[in-house]
């Protein structure tokens, strides 16, 4: 495999917090480090340790092995120019090829559920070679940047092998616990320059902190801990370090795939329970997030366990029929701005009691009683003119609010308000309507009524596809024809299609033809007024971009199984769709976040890959597709678009 440098890693610890960097070595993020830990998990996330300086002393001189962006645009020392070869699996592995033959290895792995960062250096060919490393620190919130000050605090507690720094009161300690020789050496380092937060227009540059210097005999290999956890003191560095590798490498192998491994990540700690981290670096976990990557990551994943436990623990957060934009954290109030977040919850509701065998009977009440109460409040009326209409279909927005998954905002600037009935939207509310009508008959007459209004009242003639929205700013008749990939969550992506199998073949053509790419779906045809097909620039012009035809990769498992049904779900349909459509999603894996599926990319070629390079819901549809909608049946007829629809 060949290495651009700008690939980005992750080492996800479970609880919230990671590692990462760049295959290069230079930090190009405010995100990337290699101690960031949540203090409550999954959130109160801090950074103590960026990074480091590292070089290697042989009879022949002194060759870093670290690499450095300094403003304005100086890259110094340059260790990624020895870099030998890289390899992401099962973590980040580096090989040095330094100018006297010598030869160092390099690896990077945090474990599980624990804020512990393991670094490993080891000696493959030459003699005599000492290694030195400079830790970079700040302590800072992970979204903020650190600037050299009279207050951090430079002092080191050495005992044996273990040295702690408390950089600012209030933060946790670092733990730096290795089989090197510590000396105190304070030192500032100013303006590191991040090149994705100058893109993203954002301050880019940072100074940090290095207390001291460790130096290691690399006669054997050099072992280095950094952690929290004050109680974390390993007789042995040496034997410690074998031991946790062990132990991680085990558990990363019982993984069936690379993919399975990468949904690990957005799976963490919340309380004594579970929750899906949204992405990766700098979302927490968000309720539609969470219930959309939910059925790849945890159900067509095979951990029934965390997805049960993720479901009862939102089940607690339902308040007037509906479910909070974010998991609200302790002393924060919960923000409900989301139509949709609700009804997928249902829906991920369903597919889990679908799949899941050992539900006992007060698991399933606690979880039918939670989506009973969001139909109730659905129906009845809840914020933001949320409500069933006249016509069964279902009413939402207000000036000033983005309710749908379309939500960018800048400032009162809503990108894609969507007022009145979104297309998706009535394609969640009729699937759960379905899905409601088996404990309760009222949700079946009403899922009839609002079936014939979808019908009746999206179809655009002319165009030979579904509006986007209807009753547009909730005035009668008002219709938006722009073409958006939402319309597809009305065939595919969903356990019900809501459209008759005629115009659901047209729809998947079009949407084909005219919003399909390698990456996933654009949110907006090229044509298109207002179409965008580059996200770059500063929030404004970003937001403005971010659902005016950016790609969503997310998209791709309503889009392919929207794509298998009307083919007639065979296991050959599959295999074909398989190999057209997510084959080529999947060699991605290695262009943005290693390993995973980034958030957006662009929606002209050459599609370059964007926003949060480890996105939870665009690993968990892939997972979906390969795990579920993808595997061969042993029967051709089942589950074909019916000529009436669901």
């Amino acid at each position: 495999m060949t290495w651009t440098g700008n690939e980005e890693w992750l080492e996800a610890d479970g609880l919230g917090g990671f590692a990462s960097s760049t295959v290069d070595g230079i930090r190009t993020r405010r995100y990337h480090g290699l101690l960031l830990v949540a203090q409550t998990p999954p959130t109160g996330r801090v950074m103590l340790v960026n990074g480091f300086e590292a070089w290697v002393e042989t009879p022949a001189g002194k060759f870093f092995l670290s690499s450095q962006h300094y403003a304005p645009d100086v890259v110094y020392p340059q260790g990624s120019s020895y870099i030998d070869s890289f390899e992401p699996e099962p973590w980040p592995k580096w090989v040095y090829a330094l100018p006297d033959g010598t030869l160092v290895e390099q690896e990077i792995f945090v474990k599980k559920d624990s804020p512990l960062t393991a670094i490993s250096w080891n000696l493959i060919s030459a003699a005599n070679a000492k290694l030195f490393v400079r830790p970079l620190i700040s302590g800072r919130d992970y979204h903020a940047l650190h600037h050299q000050n009279g207050a951090f605090r430079f002092d080191a507690e050495v005992a044996g092998n273990r040295v702690i720094w408390r950089p600012y009161e209030g933060l946790p300690a670092i733990i730096s616990v290795s089989n090197g020789k510590y000396a105190h050496a304070p030192q500032w380092y100013r303006n590191f320059r991040y090149d994705q937060e100058w893109a993203r227009g954002f301050e880019e540059t940072e100074d940090l902190a290095s207390p001291g210097v460790l130096e290691f005999d690399l006669s054997s290999p050099a072992t280095w801990f950094l952690s929290t956890d004050e109680n974390f003191k390993p007789s042995s560095v040496e034997a410690e370090f074998v031991q946790v590798r062990a132990a991680e490498l085990e558990r990363r192998q019982k993984f069936p795939s690379r993919l399975h491994k990468s949904a690990d990540a957005y799976i963490v700690q919340r309380g004594s329970g579970k929750t899906v981290i949204a992405g990766y670096p700098w979302f927490t976990d968000w309720g539609r997030d969470t219930f959309i990557a939910l059925r790849g990551l945890c159900l067509a994943g095979g951990r029934l366990n965390e997805a049960e436990g993720i479901l009862l623990e939102w089940a607690t957060q339902v308040s007037q029929g509906m479910l909070p934009n974010r998991f609200a954290d302790e002393g924060d109030h919960p923000q409900f701005n989301s139509v949709d977040a609700a009804l997928w919850y249902i829906v991920a509701v369903h597919d889990f009691l679908k799949v899941s065998e050992l539900v006992n009977d007060e698991v399933r009440g606690r979880l039918q009683g939670a989506a009973q109460a969001i139909l109730e409040g659905y129906s009845s009326g809840t914020r933001y003119h949320i409500k069933a209409d006249a016509d069964g279909l279902l009413m939402a927005g207000e000036p000033g609010l983005q309710l749908t998954w379309m939500d960018a905002k800048v400032g009162d600037w809503v990108v894609t308000p969507r007022i009145g009935k979104p297309v998706e939207v009535q394609a969640l509310w009729l699937n759960v309507l379905k899905i409601g009508s088996r404990w309760n008959k009222r949700w079946g007459q009403l899922f009839e009524q609002a079936s014939r209004s979808f019908q009746e009242r999206f179809w655009y003639d002319h165009g030979g596809y579904l509006y986007d929205v209807v009753d547009v700013d909730h005035i009668a008749g008002m219709v938006d024809s722009s073409f958006r990939a939402n319309q597809i969550l009305a065939v595919g992506g969903l356990p019900f299609p809501v459209l008759d199998s005629e115009k659901a073949v047209a729809v998947v053509r079009a949407v084909e033809e005219r919003l399909l790419t390698p990456w996933g779906l654009r949110s907006l045809a090229q044509e298109e007024p207002g179409y965008r097909g580059h996200y770059g620039g500063n929030v404004l012009e970003r937001d403005g971009a971010y659902h005016q035809g950016t790609v969503w990769p997310w998209l791709m498992g309503p889009f392919v199984e929207a794509w298998v049904r009307i083919q007639g779900n065979t296991t050959e349909v599959k295999e074909e769709a398989r190999g057209r459509f997510l084959q080529p999603l999947l060699q991605h894996l290695n262009s943005a976040g290693l390993g995973h599926l980034p958030e957006i990319s662009d929606g002209d070629e050459p599609y370059q890959p964007n926003g949060c390079p480890f996105q939870a819901w665009s690993v968990g549809e892939a997972l979906r597709l390969d795990q579920q909608v993808l595997k061969p049946i042993s029967t051709p007829e089942a589950a074909q678009i019916p000529k009436e629809s669901a």
